[in-house]
């Protein structure tokens, strides 16, 4: 099934995250996590920044389409599928990533650009599930927020880039916030991180207490 090979692609930290999503959640949230590792990859792996920038534009007209005009062929697509109707609140995830194409060192105004695309996306996530619950999606987003500084933190490889991502990371507040079932995904990342940027390093395998860690937040929420 399309969504089984997409879940298979993720990072462990991220399929550990979405084990807790509830059955109503979950390929919206399995949709949302797969297309921004998708659009980082397209960074990852382009040799030249104009063929990034194709690469990305793809996305973006597919996220600009009613999903019956998609080409068949693509998993994710299939799974994107489930944000019928909202896909332009994901558009921005492509906006955010295009920011980062350029040399190292990039301003950090180019990460905070993508941390904030990522933050609308779970805040619109959010809405989705919850119906337009304002306080929600307020919380959602900060706390996307804060996992996307630190998640760009433990991963850029310019020492420059990974300095200024670190101090700002480390000086936000970092205080769980209530968030409901449906995205108790996003809780068990921002759990993740926090202690990530704690010991300044996240492995390719959680650690066993990390686990422990992610079933107690997928569980309580915090």
């Amino acid at each position: 099934m399309a969504g089984d090979t997409v879940r298979d692609g993720l990072s462990v930290v991220r399929r550990l995250a979405l084990a807790y999503a509830p059955p109503r959640a979950e390929r919206a949230t399995l949709g949302l996590l797969a297309l921004d590792a998708r659009l980082g990859d397209v960074l990852r792996t382009s040799r030249e920044p104009m063929l990034a920038q194709i690469r990305l534009a793809w996305w973006r007209e597919r996220l600009s389409e009613d999903p019956g005009a998609w080409p068949t062929g693509e998993p994710l697509l299939d799974v994107l599928r489930a944000w019928a109707g909202q896909l332009g609140a994901l558009a921005g995830l492509v906006d955010g990533w295009e920011c980062l194409i350029g040399d190292a060192p990039l301003p950090l105004a180019s990460f905070c650009e993508l941390a904030e695309e990522r933050a609308s996306a779970f805040a619109a996530l959010a809405h989705m599930m919850e119906g337009g619950d304002s306080l929600g999606e307020a919380n959602a987003r900060r706390m996307a927020r804060d996992w996307a500084l630190a998640d760009l933190a433990l991963h850029v490889g310019h020492p420059e880039e990974r300095r200024a991502l670190r101090e700002l990371a480390a000086g936000r507040d970092w205080k769980s916030v209530p968030l409901t079932r449906n995205l108790r995904p996003l809780a068990v990342l921002h759990g993740l991180a926090r202690r990530a940027m704690a010991r300044e390093e996240e492995r390719a395998e959680p650690r066993a207490s990390d686990i422990l860690a992610a079933f107690r937040i997928g569980l309580l929420g915090r």
